[in-house]
């Protein structure tokens, strides 16, 4: 009877050896991204992260997200170095709503097989969105699921985890009647409404390298816009004084799904949507769907990232102060009584 040979891990899906070369290639990218509350460097079991010194009363803040549909433009596209941005944007930006200053990141990514510089392009773009936010890559996994995934194609998600002083955690119950609602631009879709996206393009024929006029640009190119990180500068406006009440995170949802929970039981927000245009890859949705604007607004972010709820005294104050930091806002409406 012949003895069959061997089998080797790589043969039934797994490459060690190519794991190693990812580590390798990842573990500087995660390193410029430290903060001196961390203690050790990636290689351990787990992640040791002090908290802050200066805070009294800590409160540990976390979030956990992902990337959604937005990956496949990725595939497609064959682009890597952006979504990773999105993924830390998703999940540090949901921890900013409550004040708190995104201190450390995690992520997970899944794949049908390692290819190293695939996984540090990726990577590489996680680093920069922690950059971005300020907090530290502390470590991660990489898992190889070749029964799982079909070839070139991943999946991601992260774990956020930020710090406040609870006697400033940022809440919604001191929300009153009366309180402007400030509009802080998106930088595009973010990473919400995807599959809509995609079913509209496809059922129009329109290719991912299309450059229509009004985008400058290819449709691929914009769908993947990284999603903006707001952390270091509404860190910033809270460390000023500036009196924010609320803070709603315009995710998968849009406006009519989010601004509600940042509200207190018996206020609603009051949205004038004349009071701002929308880039012009929503009107280019709609009108290839066509998509009315209402389901658009419920799948998009319409253009509005992030809402800062404050007294119309801050108004002016906050406004300047994101305005000189590079954030188009506007004030979009007010917070009035249910009725």
């Amino acid at each position: 009877m012949r003895v069959p040979r061997p089998l080797t891990y790589r043969e039934a899906g797994v490459d060690i050896d190519a794991g190693d070369e990812a580590v390798r290639r990842i573990r500087a990218l995660a390193a410029a991204t430290s903060r001196p509350e961390v203690l050790g460097g990636i290689g351990a079991f787990a992640s040791f992260v002090r908290v802050p010194a200066d805070l009294r009363d800590p409160v540990m803040v976390s979030s956990t997200d992902g990337v959604g549909t937005k990956l496949r433009i990725a595939f497609l596209t064959g682009r890597h170095d952006t979504v990773g941005i999105d993924l830390v944007a998703m999940g540090v930006n949901d921890v900013l709503v409550h004040g708190a200053e995104p201190l450390f990141f995690l992520d997970y990514l899944a794949v049908h097989r390692v290819d190293p510089p695939t996984v540090e392009a990726i990577v590489a773009g996680v680093a920069e969105g922690c950059r971005r936010a300020g907090c530290a890559l502390v470590g991660g996994e990489t898992a190889e699921l070749g029964d799982f995934y079909t070839p070139g194609e991943y999946d991601l998600a992260g774990f956020a985890v930020g710090v406040a002083e609870r006697s400033r955690l940022v809440t919604g119950a001191a929300v009153q009647a009366g309180d402007r609602l400030l509009g802080l631009a998106s930088s595009g879709l973010h990473s919400n409404g995807y599959s809509l996206v995609r079913r509209v393009l496809e059922r129009a024929g329109v290719a991912y390298d299309h450059r229509p006029p009004e985008l400058g640009r290819t449709i691929g190119e914009e769908l993947l816009e990284p999603t903006r990180i707001y952390a270091a500068d509404l860190v910033d406006l809270l460390a000023a004084g500036v009196e924010l009440h609320a803070l709603c995170h315009v995710t998968g949802g849009g406006l009519p799904g989010n601004l509600p929970r940042s509200l207190p039981s018996g206020l609603v927000g009051r949205i004038d949507r004349s009071s701002w245009t929308p880039p012009p890859i929503f009107g280019l949705l709609a009108g290839l769907g066509p998509v009315d604007e209402a389901e658009l607004a419920r799948a998009t972010n319409l253009g509005v990232g992030m809402v800062a709820v404050l007294p119309s005294s801050e108004v002016e104050r906050a406004s300047s102060f994101l305005a000189a930091r590079g954030i188009p806002n506007w004030v979009m409406g007010e917070v009035t009584a249910q009725g």
